[in-house]
């Protein structure tokens, strides 16, 4: 595999700003209970087949803001192997954002896909001599 470019390390992080946010609210919304950020993170991976799309420190800031936002939970813990741990939990105001989410997504990316794919060809990089 090929190293990215710059321009390709910074498309991908404009588009995971957005996309954590959804991601991780799914995957709260899925388990139905408390995780904490670690159970979070190889939760994400585990439905990524395996290919975590952004680092794990990278989730602790997106957990806060969506906790702040009041679309999670949290509360912390003592933990008997190590440092306290935060547990978080969607809330309805949560599951009512990733519904609307999801259906922004989901528009979103047949937005792109039609443009993408707009007369039936695709775009193929061809490097000049």
């Amino acid at each position: 595999m090929s190293e990215e470019s710059p321009f390709t390390r910074k498309f991908r992080k404009e588009l995971m700003a957005g996309l954590s946010s959804l991601v991780l609210l799914a995957v709260l919304a899925r388990a139905g209970r408390e995780m904490y950020g670690y159970e979070i993170a190889k939760a994400v991976k585990a439905e990524g087949e395996g290919g975590l799309i952004f680092k794990q420190g990278a989730i602790y800031p997106v957990l806060r803001s969506l906790n702040q936002l009041g679309l999670l939970d949290s509360r912390v813990e003592a933990s008997a192997f190590g440092p306290p741990r935060r547990y978080y939990a969607i809330t309805d105001d949560g599951r009512q954002a990733l519904h609307d989410w999801q259906g922004a997504w989901k528009g979103m990316r047949e937005f792109v896909d039609d443009a993408l794919q707009a007369g039936g060809a695709s775009y193929e990089y061809q490097p000049s001599a």
